[in-house]
C-alpha cells in the first residue's frame, strides 16, 4: 500500500503534518524528494476537500435535524388583542 492510498485512513492531524512536510520538501528536498512532495501533494489537497465537505455536510444535515425536531414556535397575538394582553401582562 502507497501513501495515497493510506491518505484516508490518517487523522486529520496526521494529514496536516503530511502537508506540511510535503511542501517543505517541494521547497528544501532533494530533487527526489521535490518530484515525491509534488505528485504526494495534490492527493493530500483532495483528501482534505473531500473531508471537509463531509464535515459541511453533516453539519447541514444536523441542523436540519435540529430545525425539524424542535417544537414549533406559539404564533404571536396581533393587532388590538396583543395590545391589551400586553398591557395587562405589564400591570
Amino acid at each position: 500500500m502507497n501513501l495515497v492510498e493510506k491518505l484516508p485512513t490518517l487523522p486529520d492531524s496526521g494529514l496536516a503534518a503530511l502537508r506540511e512536510n510535503a511542501a517543505r520538501l517541494e521547497q528544501s528536498g532533494t530533487p527526489a524528494q521535490q518530484d515525491a512532495a509534488a505528485q504526494l501533494i495534490p492527493a493530500i489537497e483532495a483528501e482534505l476537500e473531500a473531508r471537509r465537505q463531509a464535515k459541511s455536510a453533516r453539519l447541514r444535515e444536523a441542523a436540519a435535524a435540529r430545525r425539524r425536531a424542535a417544537p414549533p414556535k406559539p404564533k404571536r397575538a396581533t393587532g388590538a388583542k396583543a395590545s391589551k394582553t400586553a398591557v395587562a401582562a405589564a400591570s
